[in-house]
């Protein structure tokens, strides 16, 4: 193996971005190693592994996500222990296919830990080859030394960046207005606006609200904050606290000390994460509020005239960029579509393949119906998407448009089973509403064709709650209990593998028990803030 610290150091000075840096680091960890691809995985300010780079899928950057302790990478993201596995590696235990990411094979995988001495893993990198790899001592040290220089390179790199954008207010709206004005997603631009904002400006906490002109009231859309009191904040009238005068003012509101403010709402809050001073920008397109944006400091400070300046030119920027967002959002979802489409086709073709693997049908008709279900259980999805906040789609729908279709096909006529969906329209981004209709569709039909064997008539209910973030999803049945001993991860069914699969995809877990004479299938995940 070759020095790479020359490439790499290259690859510093020229980088215009951490995407682009992160793709050619990439590239030189796989010619370094010998690997047939290289992954990069980041760590997010959910704790969860985020991929950053891929030499071998690069359309799915951003797009899949581990949390600590799952999968390969989530083991080596939580023990910081590298693993190297010579052969088989996607048979080992801790192996995760990732719905429609079949193309990623590998047999043999090199999982290595980027971390700095005395600070946290930053992330992982994943090695593979489809064939087998067998590693020496001396090339095992190789690559460890590769993975540190990647490591010090993105440390490098965004400590440069930060001291960089931060020399002054002016570079500052200048490097956060172009940032935002080239996304054309609403959820991107806000996520963008207060992560970008309260790097270049140094401000402690950043929020965006954006009025919901139905209920006159601010509705909290984004923040950086990693404390999750702030991700659930409940909506506030246009009437209270400060960001309401600052709507209603049409004019930015600065508060000295926000822990000593009587109409500031969240004292509490500010105490424990010590906040003082706020500054309140509305922002207003053609003098219309459609927002605000709120900025929080860790000392108690005027806002010099030129940064509130700064502030509002800003607040203008992005409110043009939330409206051509919404505006747009039809026509570029129309061109995420075809990626969408593919990836749900490569995903029917997985579970395809299960089904020729599983080869316990009795004939084509039944092999060829549950197929089909499980293509209209995407298709409910695209047809949501549709009619609904076109990048997010309700669970309760997705419920509702399977049971419909679940009661007029698999219910035989000497049956009588009533179905009840209740709980919250948890919105779901689209990755995560298809995982979830896959799910629900094969629990519904679980209980239609297993739960009423014997018993001619019951209930089956579908129950959906959420709190801080976490889902949990609810299909029990009234119908025959469950075998005595039956362990969900010994059953030979295979839907139920199909959710136990997609449960993890999803980064939580699935479980099935006797309740009260009632049998539960339960799924827990965490709900992903953006797509």
């Amino acid at each position: 193996m070759t020095r790479p610290a020359t490439t790499i150091l290259d690859f510093l000075g020229t980088s215009k971005s951490e995407d682009e840096l992160l793709a050619e680091l990439a590239a030189v960890a796989m010619a370094e190693a010998g690997a047939d691809s290289a992954d990069i995985l980041l760590r997010d300010g959910q704790d969860s592994l985020v991929l950053r780079a891929s030499t071998l899928s690069p359309d799915f950057v951003r797009r899949v996500r581990f949390g600590r302790g799952v999968g390969l990478c989530g083991e080596v993201y939580a023990t910081g222990k590298p693993i190297f596995l010579a052969s088989k590696a996607d048979q080992h235990p801790l192996f995760i296919r990732y719905p429609g990411f079949e193309g990623h094979g590998a047999d043999g995988v090199a999982v290595l830990p980027l971390i700095l001495e005395g600070r946290p893993v930053e992330g992982v990198l994943l090695l593979s080859r489809g064939a087998e790899w067998k590693t020496t001592l001396k090339q095992r040290r190789d690559v460890t030394d590769v993975t540190n220089l990647i490591a010090g390179a993105i440390f490098a790199f965004r400590n440069a960046y930060q001291a960089g954008t931060q020399s002054n207010r002016l570079g500052a709206l200048s490097e956060v207005s172009k940032t935002i004005a080239t996304s054309p997603y609403l959820e991107e631009i806000l996520q963008l606006l207060v992560n970008l904002t309260a790097q270049q400006f140094n401000y402690r906490v950043c929020t965006v609200r954006l009025l919901d002109e139905s209920r006159n009231e601010l509705v909290l859309r984004a923040t950086q904050a990693p404390v999750k009191a702030y991700q659930r904040k409940r909506a506030i009238k246009l009437g209270e606290s400060i960001a309401g005068r600052a709507i209603a003012e049409n004019r930015p509101i600065v508060i000295r000390d926000v822990q000593n403010e009587e109409d500031y709402i969240g004292h509490d809050l500010a105490v424990e994460q010590g906040l003082r001073s706020m500054i309140c920008v509305p922002l207003t397109i053609q003098e219309k509020a459609i927002g605000v944006l709120s900025c929080y400091t860790v000392e108690m400070r005027a806002f010099p005239a030129d940064e509130i300046k700064a502030l509002e030119t800003l607040a203008k920027q992005a409110a043009i960029s939330i409206e051509h967002a919404k505006l747009q959002v039809r026509s570029t979802l129309m061109q995420e579509m075809h990626h969408r489409v593919k990836n749900n086709l490569q995903q029917i073709g997985s579970l395809m393949r299960l089904q020729m693997r599983h080869g316990q049908y009795k004939s084509l008709e039944e092999a060829l119906n549950d197929t089909l279900s499980r293509i209209l259980a995407i298709s409910s999805v695209h047809d949501l998407l549709s009619r609904e906040d076109l990048d997010h789609v309700g669970m309760l729908s997705i419920a509702e448009s399977l049971v419909h279709h679940q009661q007029s096909s698999l219910i035989l006529p000497n049956r009588n089973i009533s179905f009840e969906v209740r709980g919250e329209d948890v919105h779901l981004n689209m990755n995560q509403a298809t995982q979830v209709a896959l799910i629900l569709n094969e629990l519904i039909s679980n209980a239609i064709e297993h739960g009423f064997e014997t018993s001619m008539s019951g209930e089956i209910h579908v129950t959906i709650e959420e709190k801080d973030s976490e889902v949990a999803l609810w299909v029990s049945n009234s119908g025959d209990a469950l075998p005595a001993g039956f362990d969900v991860t010994k059953s030979s069914s295979l839907g139920l593998q199909i959710v136990e699969n997609l449960s993890r995809a999803l980064t939580g877990r699935f479980k099935m028990t006797n309740i009260f004479g009632w049998t539960v299938c339960e799924v827990k995940f965490t709900r992903s803030t953006g797509e």
